[in-house]
């Protein structure tokens, strides 16, 4: 039997429904999606003893609000937001990060700002049931695929709770970083085509997040790469975590709803572990970068 359905009333500056990636359609030009902040996604599933890519909503910089039409278990992860439940009788609790939690028939869940951090999941125990596309409940922001982001009125079904229960109430993680990010990278295919002291410069100095950042990239503004050769590259293959460099030397790290494929150089690729750090930079952090992996400047 399906699980009761959670209302959505309000998203905040953006709430969408991310499972696991959506895999082996690169061919097709399909991109693979899923939680920007992978591990935060798989932690809320694991905590409610849901498959790890069982869907939930991704919600940026908090602002959510949703009620449950059941009896329903919850968990937060990812960036930690005040968060609050108000029971049908007016009365209003704290709710936990990344813990289980009851959300009553009727009782409304609201999220505040995260003081750290950019993106909180939502998961429900059973998963959020909408349809799949492609083998994925993922909304892509890039290419249209996948259900409709969530807005004031929709209902959400929820699938049928799994056959194990909550093993843990709990899951002591850290906080996102708050200060100057370090994330580690590894030349990218077309490090060449700038010039030899660019991959330096890019681990020089911070660069700042910019407000024109979203699940597609995160656009950068610090110390210009300068190309060593003229015009542009026949589109390539894209991946998780290419710095790709246009005409204007500023690095867009792209995540993971990234074009396929892309016309503009890579000078740098970061490291899937940091991929998820990432994810959770806001507008106007700063991160640094950080040559990985036996790696030298050449």
């Amino acid at each position: 039997m399906p699980s009761a359905p959670l209302g959505f009333h309000r998203g905040g500056q953006g709430a969408n429904s991310p499972p696991s990636s959506r895999r082996r359609h690169s061919h097709l030009g399909v991109g693979r999606s899923g939680a920007a902040d992978r591990g935060a996604l798989r932690l809320a599933n694991r905590l409610l003893a849901n498959p790890e890519d069982a869907a939930c909503l991704e919600v940026t910089l908090g602002g959510l609000k949703v009620r449950a039409a059941g009896d329903l278990l919850v968990a937060l992860t990812g960036a930690p937001c005040p968060a609050t439940v108000t029971s049908p009788d007016g009365r209003t609790r704290g709710v936990g990060h990344a813990s289980v939690e009851r959300l009553p028939d009727g009782a409304t869940l609201r999220l505040g700002v995260p003081p750290r951090g950019l993106r909180t999941y939502l998961a429900v125990r059973g998963g959020i049931d909408v349809p799949e596309v492609l083998g994925s409940r993922a909304t892509d922001l890039l290419s249209g695929l996948g259900p409709a982001r969530p807005a004031a009125g929709s209902v959400l079904p929820v699938g049928p709770a799994p056959a194990a229960f909550p093993a843990a109430d709990l899951a002591p993680v850290p906080e996102p970083e708050s200060g100057v990010l370090m994330l580690d990278v590894m030349p990218g295919p077309r490090h060449d085509w700038f010039t030899p002291g660019a991959l330096a410069a890019l681990c020089a100095e911070p660069y700042e997040v910019t407000p024109h950042s979203d699940r597609v990239g995160m656009r950068l503004r610090g110390p210009h790469l300068e190309r060593a050769r003229d015009g542009e590259l026949p589109s390539e293959g894209m991946v998780l975590g290419a710095l790709q460099v246009p005409p204007s030397g500023q690095p867009t790290l792209f995540l993971a709803d990234h074009p396929v494929t892309g016309g503009y150089p890579v000078i740098a690729v970061v490291r899937d572990h940091h991929v998820d750090r990432a994810a959770q930079a806001r507008p106007g952090q700063h991160v640094r970068f950080r040559l990985a992996g036996g790696h030298r400047f050449h």
